[in-house]
């Protein structure tokens, strides 16, 4: 598998393997995954134990920052971790392929269904992108088409002005990485009326996911019409 290509005109200066290793409680052993990473040649591991359905795991983001870093200076990078659902799932691995391939950083799974070298500009990367839009573009339609069902109504989606297509997507996003209530709201932030920049409410959260799911459910049923639900 060929190795991570400069950039046009750079000098490469040697082959560096940065490792990471995750484990989603702290019941878990890492033992496994860091004698793995080492054997296969990984000079600097970054471990954690956190969930995956954590929005933000700092020593992953450390481990690229250092990827990125060392890249710019000519080195070729490879990430190396135990298998490919220690670095997520579905969207989150789409998006850090996203990353990863932008910087020319490139990726090897020791383990599991992804199991070899990758290059940025192999098929794994070219895959997960397109998955990675796939999956935008369903969440974007089920947003518009559960907005244009609640129009239709006569309802406001989330029964507030704070809330825009943007949060939503965002929130169903982070529903499906099994984030709760709390958790979603934390994330997002109101970027419109007296309570822009701050973040809704749980509360304003859930009314805002059970609006959506009605009308998708309204939509997909034929009974969007009130008159049809009479």
């Amino acid at each position: 598998m060929e190795l991570p290509r400069p950039a046009a005109g750079a000098r490469t200066s040697g082959h560096a393997k940065i490792g990471y290793a995750r484990a989603s409680t702290v019941r878990q052993l890492l033992q496994t995954q860091l004698d793995s990473l080492k054997a296969a040649g990984a000079t600097r591991v970054f471990s954690e134990k956190i969930s995956t359905r954590a929005a933000r795991r700092p020593e992953l983001e450390r481990a690229v920052a250092l990827a990125r870093e060392m890249r710019a200076s000519g080195v070729a990078v490879t990430l190396v971790v135990h298998e490919h659902k220690r670095l997520g799932r579905g969207l989150a691995l789409a998006e850090l392929a996203e990353q990863l391939r932008a910087c020319d950083v490139g990726l090897e799974f020791l383990t599991g269904e992804l199991k070899g070298s990758h290059d940025p500009s192999g098929v794994v990367f070219t895959v997960l992108a397109a998955l990675s839009g796939m999956e935008r573009e369903y969440i974007r339609d089920r947003t518009l088409e559960g907005h244009e069902s609640a129009r239709r109504n006569g309802k406001a989606i989330g029964g507030a002005t704070i809330i825009d297509e943007a949060m939503l997507s965002m929130a169903l996003h982070l529903r499906d990485q099994d984030l709760s209530l709390r958790e979603i709201a934390s994330h997002l932030i109101i970027t419109q009326g007296a309570k822009r920049g701050r973040h809704p409410s749980p509360a304003t959260v859930m009314r805002m996911l059970r609006d959506h799911d009605t009308s998708i459910t309204e939509l997909s049923t034929g009974t969007d019409n009130p008159k049809q639900r009479r």
